[in-house]
């Protein structure tokens, strides 16, 4: 069975051990073993890797040894209490064998957690537990956490009642940093506030976030293709503090700018780009994109080139000066 995304965040953190397995699948490797290891832990407790009621087969061995799947399902372990059988980065190739070992799966086996790269509609793995009446598949997209999961993980570390501008900050930050990165700012958080009965403030989260290149090169390029001129000067004094060099951004700009484009000449749009892009970023891009327009993305490449050029040469320009001038006048032509 399909198990929807917005269910998705309930049953990991409550599974139904009767369940007979679940597939967790998705683009972004991180966000995908974040979600099982959650409902692995929701599953045997904290314990149950010591009570060796939970087993772990890596697909390749898998593939070695086709009857282990079933032998870590059937197994009796010494210790009470629900078991898993895990199998990380399964593949189509694998598919038949899994399929088999949902058919023998009886109540009081293991249950089986597999997890897998992005999956097409058409895979062979993804439909073994769509078409299943006892197991469910998720896909996990690129979408930053919702609130109320962000409220769940605060809750964990005793963080209730967060004031609305302290939750509207940490909404922000979820989608400027990666999800491993979101979760150790959070526990950074529980334990920055431990034994202080005052309510989370946005100074606090702000001396607990980290410093993100990365995220600071999504803000300007953001920032440029959305015309907002009076932000570049902050963002850019921001970058060039933390060392980021104006040919690497104007790299990155030019890829930003090569997506859109693409997208422009694309019948299909954003839905057309491969490799797919989902949440958040699909709908900014796709406001981005009904903002520029395929004529002037092809002036904003020429004159990201240009740039790059003169960034390459020997010109003794100042090259974060020259960037700066070029992102300018681009956000000049998005206002247009």
């Amino acid at each position: 069975m399909k198990l929807s995304p917005r269910d998705a965040g309930a049953y990991f953190a409550k599974p139904d051990p009767k369940r007979t397995g679940l597939l967790i699948y998705g683009g972004d490797a991180m966000r995908v073993a974040l979600k099982r290891q959650q409902v692995i832990k929701a599953l045997v407790g904290e314990t149950g890797e010591e009570e060796m009621r939970l087993t772990r087969i890596p697909a390749s061995d898998l593939r070695s040894d086709p009857a282990r799947l079933m032998d870590a399902i059937t197994a009796q372990g010494f210790f009470p209490g629900p078991r898993v059988a895990f199998v990380e980065d399964a593949t189509d190739g694998l598919a038949k064998l899994i399929t088999a070992a949902l058919g023998d799966w009886r109540e009081g086996d293991a249950q089986i957690i597999i997890t897998a790269k992005q999956l097409t509609a058409r895979s062979a793995l993804r439909k073994a537990f769509e078409s299943h009446n006892n197991a469910y598949a998720v896909g996990i997209f690129d979408d930053p956490p919702s609130k109320s999961e962000i409220e769940a993980d605060l809750a964990k570390g005793g963080l209730h009642d967060i004031p609305s501008d302290a939750m509207g900050a940490l909404v922000a930050l979820s989608r400027d940093i990666g999800p491993g990165d979101f979760r150790q700012t959070v526990e950074k958080i529980s334990l920055y506030k431990l034994n202080d009965t005052t309510a989370l403030t946005v100074e606090d989260i702000a001396a607990c976030a980290p410093t993100s290149t990365e995220a600071a090169l999504d803000d300007v390029l953001n920032i440029v293709a959305e015309a907002r001129t009076g932000e570049i000067g902050p963002i850019m004094r921001k970058l060039k503090s933390q060392g980021v060099q104006p040919v690497g951004l104007c790299i990155g700009a030019t890829r930003h700018f090569r997506t859109l484009y693409a997208a422009a000449n694309n019948p299909q749009g954003i839905g057309g780009l491969r490799p797919p892009v989902f949440g958040a970023r699909r709908d900014r891009m796709q406001r981005q994109l009904q903002q520029w327009g395929s004529h002037k993305l092809e002036i904003a490449l020429t004159m990201l080139t240009d740039t790059d050029l003169q960034l390459r040469s020997t010109s003794r320009a100042p090259a974060m000066a020259v960037m700066e001038r070029t992102l300018v006048r681009l956000t000049m032509l998005a206002a247009r």
